[in-house]
This record gives C-alpha cells, sequence and structure tokens, in this order.
C-alpha cells in the first residue's frame, strides 16, 4: 500500500463526469498505424455485430453501431465508436494520486510509463443515451475489438475510473457479459484515513452509466474483503438497472464472505474523496466508521 499522503478535494471538477465518453488510452512502445479499413471494420463487426464505418483517414476512424441505437428527443441514431490516429504520449496528467490507485498495475505502472511514448486514443460517442447495461457490453466489445486490431500495444488505461491494465490482461480475461465493464470500466480504489485507524473504500466508473458507486468508511476489517464486496454489489447494480432504494440492505462479510445473516445498510450521499459524486455509502454496521 502506498504511503503517500493525498488532501480530499471534492473542488476538483477535472475527474471524470457522469454519462461521460469511454475514453480509452492504448499505451505503445513504438509508433503504430491504423489498421485499414477493411481490417477494422471485420474485427469491429466480429465483436460488436453490424457496424458501418463512416470515416478513415489519416486523422481518425469512426465506425457507427447499427445495433445500439441512441434515441433523443428530436430524433434517433447509431451510436459512435471513434479511434484516432497514433500519437506521442507524455504521460501528462497522470499525477501521484492517480498513480496511487492503479492496484491492477502496481508492479509495472512505472515502467510503463517510462516505456510507453505512443498512445491511440479510442472512444464511445451519443452512448451516454443507452441504457446502462447496453452500454456497458457494447464498451467491453469495443475494448476486445481494439485489443485485436492493436497486438503491439502494451496497456490499456481507462480515463473514466483511473484504471491502467496490462494489454496481456485485456486479452487474456475470461470474463463474460457486463462483468467485462466492472473489470476495465470500474476501479476500485483505497485509502487510509490519516491520524486514525480508519479506511475508506469507493469505486470509480460506475458514474460513467449514470449508476451509483459504491462507498465503504470503516475499520477493523481485512480491506481485501471489502474490496471483493465492492466489485461483487458493483456487479449486480449493473446487472439488476440499481434497485437498490435508500434504506435498504445488502449482504454483509463474514470471515472474508458475503453472508445473508449480515445486513449493511445503504445510504445515498456525497462522495468523501474526489471526483465529487452521488455515491452508495454502505454501512459496515460494527465495522463503521464516522457519523452516519
Amino acid at each position: 500500500m502506498s504511503n503517500q499522503v493525498f488532501r480530499q478535494n471534492l473542488d476538483d471538477k477535472k475527474g471524470p463526469q457522469p454519462g461521460g465518453p469511454y475514453l480509452i488510452q492504448m499505451l505503445f512502445k513504438e509508433p503504430v498505424d491504423m489498421p485499414d479499413k477493411d481490417e477494422m471494420t471485420a474485427v469491429m463487426e466480429k465483436h460488436i455485430g453490424a457496424v458501418e464505418c463512416f470515416c478513415r483517414d489519416k486523422k481518425m476512424a469512426g465506425f457507427a453501431a447499427l445495433d445500439h441505437i441512441a434515441e433523443f428527443q428530436d430524433g434517433k441514431c447509431p451510436m459512435q465508436l471513434m479511434v484516432m490516429k497514433c500519437d506521442k504520449f507524455k504521460g501528462k496528467g497522470f499525477d501521484a494520486f492517480l498513480m496511487s490507485q492503479m492496484w491492477d498495475c502496481q508492479e509495472d505502472r512505472e515502467r510503463i510509463f517510462k516505456e510507453c511514448r505512443y498512445q491511440v486514443v479510442a472512444t464511445d460517442m451519443l452512448a451516454a443515451a443507452l441504457p446502462a447495461l447496453e452500454r456497458a457490453n457494447l464498451d467491453a466489445d469495443f475494448v476486445e475489438a481494439l485489443a485485436e486490431l492493436y497486438p503491439t500495444c502494451e496497456a490499456f488505461y481507462f480515463q473514466n475510473c483511473g484504471k491502467l491494465l496490462l494489454a496481456e490482461d485485456v486479452r487474456s480475461h475470461q470474463i463474460e457479459g457486463s462483468d467485462r465493464f466492472i473489470r476495465f470500466g470500474v476501479n476500485v480504489r483505497f485509502f487510509n484515513i490519516e491520524g486514525t485507524e480508519d479506511m475508506l473504500i469507493d469505486t470509480v466508473g460506475m458514474s460513467t452509466l449514470f449508476l451509483p458507486d459504491l462507498q465503504y468508511h470503516f475499520h477493523g476489517m481485512d480491506p481485501n474483503w471489502v474490496v471483493n464486496h465492492a466489485y461483487n454489489v458493483a456487479s449486480y447494480i449493473l446487472e439488476h438497472d440499481n434497485p437498490i432504494q435508500d434504506g435498504e440492505t445488502v449482504d454483509g462479510v463474514e470471515n472474508g464472505q458475503m453472508s445473508r445473516e449480515i445486513q449493511w445498510k445503504c445510504q445515498y450521499e456525497d462522495a468523501m474523496i474526489q471526483p465529487p459524486r452521488g455515491v452508495l455509502d454502505i454501512n459496515m454496521g460494527d465495522y463503521a466508521s464516522g457519523k452516519r
């Protein structure tokens, strides 16, 4: 665990916004050419279904996902997937706070930022209008298509949640369905509260789908148990379109396992740690810290 000290900063508006784009940075050691139109279209169709390439030039490629229609007040249109040309990567914006929460790449993160000098940025567009589960699966399909199209990619950085993953971990995962979005697009963070024995665990990334992130303020329990609980609850919320109402309970944890014998009360609050967002705060009963 990091021993660095960070300040709470809920005035920080630079973080991801609810419903914002699912921005992906693929990092490379060497420059990489954009695949040709036919190859890109074939791989996109393999992972996503029917697509139409509406632009492919030196700067970018754009695809309309024809099976995923975004509806607006004045009409509807297929959501779009954009892939930019390879550009230099200077590592700007990756401060100590962000890097401290890259738990999936603890041993590799400094090497990645040192060795990778190039990037390809990809994003979805108009996707905020899709239902959460549909968008989650589509964005995960998009990631898998990109991993196939760019075999020399070293790492994926998911800007919506601050998660850094080795490209090999993205290519070799065995996860199915919407849990892929939880793996790629949701980061569980861990903080010690200075001067106390309290800990705080929260998620970042659920708000991309207009779903609540989670927050646990606690003491006296193995934080790894709480991390697992957070991923399980996030998966449940996504799969069931957030059925948890203010004041309801979820199964708690006993000896590292979720248990129906223990119920933890949930309430909607503002996040304690940036970025500013609404969270579902889970009161861990005897292990809870702070005033509720």
